[in-house]
């Protein structure tokens, strides 16, 4: 059965760290300031050792620490407010393709999806879940400025904009990404669960309007969510979306959906970004035990880009995001850069891929000095040729070129 809005609200207060909220976690945070900046979130030996001793031993606590909303709706929460309602049943992981950085360097991407995000700025701010698109002014300003910073390190940010976003009077902080070469991809139009298949579990706001959608089916509304948004991203910015993101991430990605494979596909996105891999998550409020950063890190093996059946390529969201992070595992800033940095490092180790997935709704609370994206760019600028930036587009052709050099390779058999 579906939640109730309120409950959902309830349970998603429950254990909320007292009055300060996440605003006194991310001020304390802040008073660290410059003497922390450079430092990086080192691992003490006490802790590397716990960590190396939980990875050889293969431990991972999967989904042990979804918060119950999600549980019921059977989702990993990667981005956003959990899904309204249950995801299909898992079938089997697809086939993944050789990996997008078989050959080469490890690609390294930083992602930031616009959109506001319960409990951010203050925890008990939910009324986001129904005004995804009305960014404030602090996440506008934080996504211009993280754009600027890492592309003065010589990479991009790719981000996914929902598409109410582009109702706003002003979108000229926007064209200025677009201008300076940042990708900007299709998020759906109102944050929608592009899994739903009843009409109460597409969004909040279609659960307090009925209305907006009386008469459609669960997919009609999905796929016009969809196109609004690129329709948007053309009127407003005058761009292609450059690929799509669905909002929530799922463990088994569009495993076992074939239908919405084939309308994205049909939409014109040759590659999405949807997978987000199960991981632990520990004790909300509690310091990470090495076993939940080893499971984090072991995760990152099933977030490596793949091509379903159909054809289309997911270029997965790495764990751990933001919302993990923050609002799932209530971390402090230096456990999140830890286990950014771990992740970035087994990529780069392997010649892998790692998405970082954050919210500048979330990041300018918790990370105002934008260290965790100082991070990435000093650990690729430190990899050298062993690694690169990278946007999801560059990514997905990898994995397109690779499935194409498969084929001919069948071909001439």
């Amino acid at each position: 059965m579906t939640d109730s809005i309120d409950s959902r609200h309830a349970q998603s207060r429950a254990g909320a760290p007292g009055l300060a909220g996440v605003q006194g976690l991310a001020s304390a945070e802040a008073r660290a300031g410059a003497q922390r900046r450079a430092e990086g979130p080192a691992l003490s030996r006490r802790r590397f050792l716990g960590v190396s001793a939980s990875l050889a031993a293969g431990a991972v606590v999967a989904g042990d620490a979804l918060p119950a909303p999600a549980q019921a709706a059977g989702a990993a929460v990667a981005g956003g407010a959990p899904r309204a309602g249950p995801v299909a049943a898992a079938g089997p992981e697809p086939r993944a393709d050789p990996p997008a950085s078989a050959e080469g360097k490890a690609l390294v991407a930083i992602t930031l999806d616009l959109e506001m995000a319960r409990n951010f700025p203050r925890w008990e701010d939910t009324h986001w879940d129904y005004e995804k698109g009305n960014l404030n002014e602090e996440t506008k300003r934080y996504a211009v400025e993280a754009a600027r910073r890492v592309k003065a390190r010589g990479g991009v940010i790719h981000f996914f904009a929902v598409g109410r976003a582009l109702e706003q009077e002003k979108v000229d902080w926007l064209q200025d990404i677009v201008r300076a070469g940042h990708p900007v991809g299709n998020h759906t139009y109102d944050h929608v669960y592009v899994l739903a298949t009843k009409p109460e579990e597409i969004q909040y706001r279609f659960q307090r309007a009925p209305w907006l959608i009386e008469g459609k089916t669960p997919a009609e509304v999905i796929r016009e969510n969809i196109r609004l948004t690129t329709a948007a991203l053309k009127a407003r910015l005058g761009i292609e979306p450059a690929g799509f993101r669905t909002p929530g991430g799922f463990a088994n990605g569009l495993e076992g959906r074939p239908d919405v494979q084939r309308m994205l596909l049909e939409l014109g996105f040759p590659w999405v970004s949807c997978k987000y891999p199960a991981h632990p998550y520990g004790e909300p409020g509690k310091e990470p035990a090495p076993e939940v950063l080893a499971g984090i890190v072991k995760a990152q093996e099933a977030a490596q880009p793949f091509a379903y059946p159909t054809g289309l390529i997911d270029v997965p969201m790495s764990p751990i995001s933001d919302i993990g992070a923050f609002r799932n595992a209530r971390w402090k800033l230096a456990r999140f850069l830890e286990a950014v940095r771990l992740g970035v490092e087994w990529a780069i180790e392997r010649r892998a891929v790692f998405d970082l997935l954050c919210h500048p709704s979330v990041m300018y609370v918790m990370d105002p000095e934008m260290r965790a994206f100082e991070l990435v760019c000093d650990l690729v600028e430190r990899a050298r040729d062993r690694a690169a930036l990278a946007d999801l587009g560059t990514i997905a052709s990898r994995v397109a070129k690779a499935k194409a050099g498969e084929t001919e390779e069948k071909k001439d058999r």
